[in-house]
C-alpha cells in the first residue's frame, strides 16, 4: 500500500514508521527544513515541500496513494490537503488529524476527509473509559456513515450479568462487537454469558437511542 503523509512532525512520523514496519510504501511532505528529520524516518520518501500545493502532490505522485493522512498541526492545512487529494487526484481514502476539537464539524466529506482523527476527543475518551463503570462511553465515530463504537463495562447491579447474549434483545441498529474479559478479548457467540467487569465494545448506528441503550445494559427487562 502506498501512503502519502502531509506532515512530519512526531505524529506524521510515528505513522510512518508504524506503516514501514508493515511494509507499506511511505511518503513524507512538509515545508519546513527543521521538519526534515529523514535519520528518524530512512525507509520512507521525503520531500520538502508545501503539501496544499498541486504540483507538490504531483511530485509525490498522490494519484498513485491509496491513504493520504492529514497530519500536520495545523487543522486548515490537513483539511486543504485532504480535499485536494480527493478532488483533484482522486485519492481512496483520506485520513486527517483534527487539532482543535471546535473544527471537529467541518472534517466531513465536503471537504474531502473520510477518516477524522481527533486526538483530544481519543483521549477524553480513554480517560472515561478507564474510570467509568456502568456508563456508556464513545469510543469513536465513523463520520462516513455515522457509526459508533460505543464501551460500557458491566456493573455489578446489571440485570445482563449470567445473561446469555442471544437471550439479549438489543435495539436495532446494535451489534455486540467484542467482550474483553480481563486481557482476553471474546467474540461473543449466542452461548456466552455476560459477566461483572466485561468490557464490551458495541457498534451502533446514528439514530439509536443511547438513553434507552444504556438502561438496557444497567437496568431493566433485558432476556427473552
Amino acid at each position: 500500500m502506498r501512503v502519502v503523509i502531509a506532515g512530519a512532525g512526531s505524529v506524521g512520523r510515528s505513522i510512518a514508521r508504524e506503516l514501514l514496519s508493515h511494509d507499506h510504501e511511505v511518503v513524507i511532505i512538509d515545508k519546513t527544513p527543521t521538519a526534515m528529520r529523514v535519520a528518524q524516518v530512512p525507509d520512507a520518501d521525503w520531500l520538502l515541500a508545501d503539501a496544499c500545493e498541486l504540483g507538490t502532490l504531483e511530485n509525490a505522485r498522490v494519484a498513485e496513494a491509496d491513504v493520504v493522512v492529514g497530519a500536520t498541526g495545523d487543522d486548515k492545512a490537513n483539511l486543504v490537503f485532504s480535499l485536494l487529494c480527493k478532488t483533484e487526484f482522486g485519492v481512496p481514502r483520506t485520513v486527517a488529524r483534527v487539532n482543535n476539537p471546535r473544527n471537529e464539524w467541518m472534517f466531513d466529506q465536503s471537504w474531502g476527509v473520510d477518516v477524522a482523527v481527533s486526538t483530544p476527543r481519543i483521549m477524553t475518551a480513554m480517560v472515561e473509559e478507564a474510570v467509568a463503570v456502568g456508563d456508556l462511553v464513545k469510543i469513536f465515530t465513523f463520520h462516513q456513515s455515522g457509526a459508533d463504537i460505543l464501551e460500557i463495562t458491566v456493573p455489578p447491579e446489571s440485570p445482563l450479568v449470567g445473561t446469555r447474549v442471544g437471550a439479549i434483545e438489543w435495539p436495532a441498529d446494535t451489534v455486540l462487537a467484542a467482550i474483553v474479559r480481563g486481557p482476553q478479548p471474546i467474540a461473543p457467540s449466542g452461548d456466552d454469558t455476560l459477566e461483572v467487569g466485561d468490557e464490551l465494545l458495541l457498534v451502533t448506528g446514528r439514530d439509536v437511542d443511547t438513553d434507552a441503550l444504556q438502561t438496557l445494559l444497567v437496568g431493566g427487562q433485558t432476556a427473552r
